[in-house]
């Protein structure tokens, strides 16, 4: 989404711990599912669905969080989502007043926080001192 004469800085993906809950999720189910094979017909069949199943939430949830970056170019920062129609919302880093971190502890020991860049909100953004910093400085 970035001009042409444009410099990218960054451009990164949300943390991994995004994928945390579903993969979890996806992989109890994908157990349950593996448990089922192991019984008497009709049990099989419920225990196929469930491994499908799970490997259709996995596939979802890496896809939700391949397509969603987080830009910074030597004129402004965007939020772009999609694969096939994508959409951004951008800031003017000559328009950025303050940048803000909030970062539980989670996220603190894991290294993520949620940014904040004047009406944007992205949250899960890997080394977010870092991306602070960059944002700062180009800013400036």
């Amino acid at each position: 989404m970035a001009a042409d004469d444009e410099k990218v800085f960054l451009d990164a993906r949300r943390h991994g711990v995004v994928l945390a809950r579903p993969l979890g999720q996806a992989l109890f189910i994908a157990v349950m599912g593996g448990a089922l094979l192991a019984f008497i017909w009709p049990l099989p069949i419920a225990g196929a669905l469930l491994v499908v199943l799970a490997a259709l939430l996995s596939l979802r949830a890496v896809w939700k969080w391949e397509r969603l970056h987080l830009v910074v170019t030597d004129e402004r920062l965007y939020v772009v989502d999609g694969t096939l129609r994508k959409r951004a919302r951008q800031v003017r880093l000559r328009k950025i007043d303050a940048v803000e971190i909030e970062q539980t502890t989670a996220g603190r020991m894991l290294g993520y926080g949620t940014l904040l860049v004047g009406p944007l909100e992205i949250e899960h953004v890997p080394k977010p001192r870092e991306v602070t910093e960059l944002v700062e400085r180009l800013a400036s």
